[in-house]
């Protein structure tokens, strides 16, 4: 047998697996061969890129750069020699491979490839040839070819390698983005050209103002995405004596260069207008690509979130919410005439200036007063739309909803016809043959509608002007004319401090609807406080001149204001001027306007006498006395948990000062039989509150099935107040004081709500059953005016005040209004933590937890 061209086996699977075999050994083996020698090439290059990027290039001159640059080049070529010299492995030593990581002793690598030369003839030979072969392809099966094992610890005995990587990776995070610049240094020949300013290009971004977001910086090393707002300023600056090339895409719109800039510094402005792309590219091997995403700005949004609520004195409110991207710049509302009316008007639509609403998604609703009763307009039915506008100058429209305006209140029904007419002839100013019609009407006979000489004599003037008006001026001061007729019939009978009060309440107002400096808003205060104080004396020596049998179901002292309750709520309206909430304010005066309104039209016999009436006035005040105590259970509940929490941390504090004295342990056991103690004692006092909470509860139920015998309807205020007094009274059953706490709050809120709209129903009852007598008892079936407001001072206290937002006597807690806003609450808890902040007497742990809710804030 000898080695010689030989044959493969005469299968097919066994040739392919005997060919897959040959050509990973030869794979392995001349991997182990060349890696060795293809290293130092690669070793050499890792040398000149460490180097590079250390900076070796930067403090040589052309002359060293191009030497030691043509040292690497040498060393480089030189490298290769062990390559040049590298031979591919032959067939041998391909088989030897194969069968030495077999492992088998008979070589069955070289046995497929084998041919008997010797004794060929033999028979005998052949068999045992033919028995050999079989026996080496059945082992190759079993063949493998082991993996390549270059060895290289030998031949890199102290691992060059291994510091030449670690080398390599430190100087790429040394150089970072001067990665390109150190590296094109060392091809670069030229001579210096001197000292002169260094090149440097810098590029940041500008988002919009409004948008309230920072500036941001831009890498311009290397390649990034940006997602900015719309209408951002991108700049790149460039200083210094070199160039660079800046390619805008199209969403980018150039900006006019700055004026007064240096001749070594220009700057390439641009305005985010869409997607888009900048490409810069500066000298040989730098350059990047930026990616800008643009945030699109949306147009604002608001909506109604409930109709317009109409108060007592002429005025409404509405509320709404609003939304947008970054912030609401205004907010007005577009008033125009409901209907098919389609003539012209003298007096254009009233404009609404509201109160911007807080753009967050989540934020609460907003409430805005407004008070148009001495507008022409004022009783007119009109059409009410919401507009935002955005700082871009983007506009959104709210729905339309359909309104009368309110009108201020005339009791005189000559005052009422006169300001009907006004509005008519305002309204249509070419149809105004119906108000020449009606004036000469009132002056038919003077004894029964005119009978004053001077309002004869001013109504007979106003129908004249009006016949021989030619021009609008003449019209409008024709409906100006009817105006004061109408406010002097009707306020004709004020007296000297009535008419002095009035006249102090629209100085104010106008004053803070124009945002007067504080000075002005004092000095009209302080006369506003005289003129008060002066009707207020008229009023007392009134009443003692015309006493009254006194109501036995009315208790004074919870149904009396006092002049200090007034001063004070003054004082609040100062305050909120001087804080810059003048929402506040101007709510602080309206309710103060409620409650001197009514005070100027009580009558010394001005109360319920119907039994109905003083049942319903009964359980108005049964329901008061309720959300007053509801009130204190809630201050009890909260002062008892605090409380119990600042005990807990006395007794801690002296469990640590016992156990740092060692002292001994009977003292130990004295202070747990007084915690147990303790214990006991707050059980029984969440037991107590819990069982005020369950009196409540009872009183309230027991107060709605007498206000459904009384043929009222169920309050939904009362059924929610009902249910949180339920959970209530489980939370502090089970010592859970804050859930306690919040459950109460919303009874309060709930009978606060219960309240108002107990009012609503008395008053429309009131006036219905008053309506029908007064139609019974007046021919025409006219109802009294007078009977109506009659009605409507029922539902007050002695000064004329809603029961459902009264505050209580003086020294008492005040209740606060149902429509008080969010942000009004919101600062008067922060009020209230600053003043309990600053009582030094308080505990530390009470001081430091006021703090973390004021930093909060």
């Amino acid at each position: 047998m000898s080695e010689g061209p030989g044959t493969l086996p005469a299968s097919s699977q066994i040739a392919s697996r005997f060919g897959e075999l040959m050509v990973r050994a030869r794979t392995a083996l001349t991997w182990e061969q060349a890696w060795p020698r293809a290293w130092l090439p690669v070793g050499i290059v890792l040398v000149f890129l460490t180097a590079s990027w250390f900076g070796l290039w930067l403090d040589m001159g052309p002359v060293g750069r191009m030497i030691g640059l043509g040292l690497f080049a040498a060393v480089f070529a030189a490298s290769f020699w062990p390559l040049i010299r590298f031979r591919r492995p032959t067939r041998s030593e391909v088989l030897g491979r194969i069968d030495r990581d077999t492992g088998l002793s008979h070589s069955p690598a070289h046995t497929l490839v084998d041919t008997l030369t010797i004794g060929s003839a033999d028979p005998g030979t052949r068999a045992l040839w033919a028995l050999h072969r079989r026996r080496a392809e059945d082992a190759i099966r079993h063949m493998r070819v082991a993996p390549p094992r270059p060895d290289m610890p030998k031949r890199d005995f102290y691992a060059l390698r291994a510091v030449a990587l670690l080398a390599f990776v430190a100087s790429a995070f040394v150089a970072g983005p001067e990665m390109g610049p150190r590296l094109s240094s060392a091809f670069d020949w030229r001579m210096p050209a001197g000292p002169g300013p260094a090149f440097r290009i810098d590029g940041w971004v500008d988002p919009p103002l409004y948008t309230r977001a920072p500036p941001v910086m831009i890498d311009l090393a290397k390649s990034q995405t940006l997602r900015m707002p719309v209408r951002s300023t991108v700049v790149i600056r460039i200083a210094g004596e070199g160039t660079a090339e800046i390619t805008a895409g199209a969403g980018l719109a150039p900006l006019p260069p700055k004026a007064g800039q240096r001749a070594d510094l220009r700057e390439e402005r641009f305005t985010l207008e869409a997607n888009s792309e900048i490409s810069l590219k500066t000298g040989f091997a730098s350059g990047a690509r930026l990616t800008f995403e643009a945030i699109p700005d949306r147009a604002p949004a608001i909506a109604f979130t409930g109709p317009p609520e109409v108060n007592g004195q002429g005025g409404f409110t509405l509320v709404y919410k609003g939304k947008d991207d970054y912030g609401i710049a205004s907010t007005d509302g577009l008033v125009e005439r409901s209907g098919n009316v389609t003539g012209r008007s003298l007096v254009p639509a009233p404009a609404l200036s509201l109160a911007i609403p807080n753009h967050d998604e989540n934020a609460p609703e907003t409430r805005a007063l407004v008070d148009l009763s001495t507008h022409p307009w004022a009783g007119a039915k009109v059409k009410i739309q919401l507009r935002v506008k955005d700082e871009a100058g983007q506009e959104g429209l709210s729905e339309t909803i359909d309104f009368t305006l309110p009108q201020r209140a005339f009791s005189n029904p000559l005052a009422k016809a006169l300001v009907e007419q006004r509005r008519d002839l305002v309204l249509a100013p070419d149809d105004r043959r119906w108000v020449q019609t009606a004036l000469d009407a009132l002056l038919i006979e003077p004894d029964s509608f005119t009978p004053q000489w001077g309002v004869f004599m001013g109504l007979r003037l106003a129908a004249e002007r009006l016949r021989q008006a030619r021009s609008d001026e003449a019209l409008l001061e024709v409906a100006e004319w009817l105006w004061t007729m109408a406010v002097q019939i009707e306020d004709g009978n004020l007296s000297d401090s009535e008419q002095q009060l009035r006249a102090a309440q629209e100085r104010l107002k106008e004053a803070m609807d124009r945002g007067a400096p504080d000075s002005e808003i004092k000095r009209l205060t302080d006369e506003l406080r005289q003129a008060m104080d002066r009707f207020l004396r008229e009023f007392a020596q009134r009443m003692q001149d015309n006493p009254t049998t006194q109501d036995p179901n009315q208790r004074e002292p919870d149904r009396v204001i006092s002049q200090n309750d007034l001063n004070r709520m003054l004082e609040k309206m100062e305050d909120a001027m001087r804080r810059g909430d003048v929402a506040e304010a101007q709510r602080l005066l309206d309710e103060l306007r409620n409650i001197l309104e009514n005070l100027q039209t009580a009558r010394p016999d001005g109360r319920m006498s119907d039994p109905l009436g003083r049942e319903m006035q009964q359980s108005m005040r049964d329901l008061e006395d309720m959300a007053r105590d509801q009130q204190n259970l809630r201050d009890d509940t909260f002062r008892d948990g605090q409380n119990r929490r600042m005990q807990q941390g006395d007794r801690n504090r002296q469990h640590r000062q016992r156990g740092q004295r060692g002292e001994p342990g009977d003292n130990q056991e004295q202070a747990e039989n007084g915690e147990e103690g303790e214990g006991q004692q707050e059980g029984q006092s969440g037991k107590g509150l819990s069982e005020r909470q369950q009196a409540l509860r009872e009183r309230l139920r027991e107060l709605q099935r007498r206000m459904q015998g009384q043929g009222m309807q169920n309050e939904q205020g009362l059924g929610d107040a009902e249910e949180a007094m339920r959970e209530a009274e489980g939370a502090l059953g089970q010592g859970q004081d804050g859930e306690a706490v919040d459950a109460q709050g919303r009874a309060l809120e709930g009978l606060r709500r219960g309240m108002q709209g107990m009012a609503q129903q008395m008053q429309q009852m009131q006036e219905g059953q008053q309506g029908n007598e007064q139609a019974g008892d007046q021919p025409g079936g006219q109802a009294n005016p007078q009977g109506r407001e009659q009605a409507g001072r029922e539902n007050n206290d002695p000064l004329g005040r809603p029961t459902r937002s009264r505050d209580a006597a003086e020294g008492g807690r005040p209740i606060p209004s149902v429509n008080e806003s969010p942000a009004q609450r919101a600062g008067r808890i922060l009020e209230e933590l600053r003043r309990k902040l600053g009582d030094p007497t308080r505990p530390q742990e009470e001081l430091d937890y006021f703090d973390r809710l004021l930093r909060r804030n």
